[in-house]
């Protein structure tokens, strides 16, 4: 990937890694996109003419493409305008069917995006039960905690892909099989890891996906959530908004078309090149962990369960803050989750893994890109190197 100006105007080159807050849009699918804005810009409800007919072809063509990632039927795919609001439409959504039915517990787990714990605090508010389990010192939930947590009255067990700030993947399909003869729904928030990992998001135990595409080069804007049949039957959700009746009337809103097709360009170009796009990606992380190693990092996370485009770090003696400002003019790093990090406090995710508070107050995230070039890993570890105290 090209190197990037630090602000746009001073000339100075930094190399972006901080893919996991957005990463740049495919230049293929950018393409795109501008064609669906400026030459088939009609709207897909439009059932009159030509223009409305190429905009709805373009729309279930996205939608196949969405759903060949997840190995869902097309029509379980519903378009919204990113994972946090696909995430409060799983959980918000499910609140009425479990008042009527009398199934208020959801179990979910401290590490959560807030994309998930802020819309179960408003659940928590109505009067229903949420319990969330902690991590394992490696950055992963247990599958057994989650059985174990199971009650007659659970509603709905929510737990994410891939955490967004340590790069932990989490076992999905133990805690599928954990499932396997519960009623309770299964909802996963996959921003992070749809169309990087694959096959864990195919299980057909989990009912409900949330699709982020700007972690996948396709624009801020869109996303995806997955409503997965099982038999014959669709989750119970209920709408947020109303209005139009768009998306089986979970969704309603004159559709992005060109965003949607981005998003479709991009899941299948991530499907097709899955295997190419591990191989870069692990070779920068290979580079990167050799250049660290001389710091004597404390990895945040097990490392043997991260994925391969991300590192969370922590070097004795080094604070995030400071070390953030000491590489603005290298790379572009972060120390936490992008949604949060405007008012930063301490990681709630490394703190919910025992990690004591100098090591989570040092916390640094490097996540980088499947077309990710030049890495200035050794200008970054000579500035971190001045820093130690």
């Amino acid at each position: 990937m090209p190197e990037r100006s630090s602000d746009g105007t001073d000339g100075r080159r930094v190399t972006y890694l901080d893919y996991n807050a957005t990463s740049p849009v495919d230049p293929r699918v950018a393409e795109e996109v501008m064609r669906f804005m400026v030459l088939e810009f009609g709207n897909s409800g439009s059932r009159t003419h030509v223009f409305g007919q190429a905009a709805k072809e373009r729309v279930q063509l996205a939608r196949t493409e969405v759903a060949a990632v997840l190995a869902a039927d097309p029509s379980e795919v519903i378009f919204t305008s990113g994972a946090t609001e696909s995430n409060n439409l799983a959980i918000l959504g499910l609140a009425e069917h479990g008042t009527k039915v009398g199934k208020t517990h959801i179990i979910s787990t401290q590490i959560e995006h807030k994309a998930v714990l802020e819309p179960l605090e408003v659940l928590a508010a109505r009067g229903f039960d949420v319990e969330l389990i902690a991590p394992t010192a490696g950055g992963w939930v247990d599958p057994e905690s989650i059985r174990a947590a199971l009650r007659p009255d659970t509603l709905l067990v929510s737990t994410m892909a891939v955490n967004n700030e340590t790069g932990v993947i989490q076992p999905l399909d133990d805690i599928a099989d954990a499932l396997l003869d519960i009623d309770a729904l299964f909802h996963v928030d996959a921003a992070q890891s749809f169309g990087k990992v694959v096959e864990p998001l195919r299980n057909p135990r989990i009912d409900l996906i949330a699709v982020s595409g700007h972690k996948i080069g396709a624009p801020k804007g869109v996303g995806a959530l997955l409503t997965r049949r099982r038999g014959y039957k669709r989750p119970p959700l209920k709408p947020l908004m109303f209005g139009g009746g768009q998306e089986r009337g979970l969704r309603p809103g004159t559709l992005p078309v060109a965003l949607i097709a981005g998003l479709g360009l991009a899941s299948t170009l991530a499907l097709k090149e899955s295997d190419e796009r591990h191989a870069r990606a692990l070779a920068v992380r290979g580079n990167i962990m050799d250049a660290l190693a001389p710091l004597n990092p404390q990895y945040n996370g097990d490392i043997d369960r991260t994925i391969d485009t991300t590192l969370n770090f922590s070097v004795p003696g080094i604070d995030s803050e400071a070390a953030i400002v000491a590489l603005k003019d290298v790379a572009a790093i972060s120390n936490g989750s992008a949604c949060t990090s405007q008012s930063y406090e301490p990681s709630h995710v490394l703190t919910a893994g025992g990690l004591d508070e100098a090591r989570v107050a040092g916390a640094l995230r490097l996540s980088w890109g499947y077309e990710q070039g030049y890495v200035p890993i050794d200008a970054v570890v000579a500035r971190l190197r001045e820093l130690v105290r």
